[in-house]
């Protein structure tokens, strides 16, 4: 696929991505790169994410609480989310990379890839229980 035509708004929002590391939504990449540029409507945010991510220059994550979230750091990393307070924090480890391979041991199709979420209580929501 060709490189795709710069555009301003696409910068300024995945300049913003960069800057966070808590995996907002869309709503909150709207509300913030509105701040500094008002005129941006909130489809064209949707459409620079989608583009973003499609061109794997951003990670779409589900979270499985009916909203997407977005993630800058494309690297091999995984996720760790709180069931209390909803946040998505990434998790220092090790790389599990081999979980394909023995999942790909026990079965006649092509595994593609796969995607790991941790669940649990962070430590801020821990301290307030």
């Amino acid at each position: 696929m060709a490189a795709r035509k710069y555009s301003r708004q696409r910068k300024l929002i995945k300049d913003f991505l960069i800057s966070r590391k808590d995996h907002p939504t869309a709503d909150t990449v709207y509300r913030s790169v509105r701040q500094e540029n008002p005129n941006i409507s909130l489809g064209t945010v949707y459409r620079n994410l989608t583009l973003l991510a499609e061109d794997g220059e951003i990670r779409r994550l589900d979270m499985g609480d009916g909203v997407d979230h977005f993630d800058a750091d494309i690297s091999p990393h995984y996720h760790f989310i709180c069931r209390c307070c909803g946040s998505v924090i990434d998790l220092e480890m090790d790389n599990i990379e081999t979980i394909t391979e023995r999942a790909a041991a026990n079965f006649d199709g092509e595994i593609e890839g796969y995607v790991t979420y941790f669940y649990g209580i962070c430590a801020r929501c821990r301290e307030k229980e």
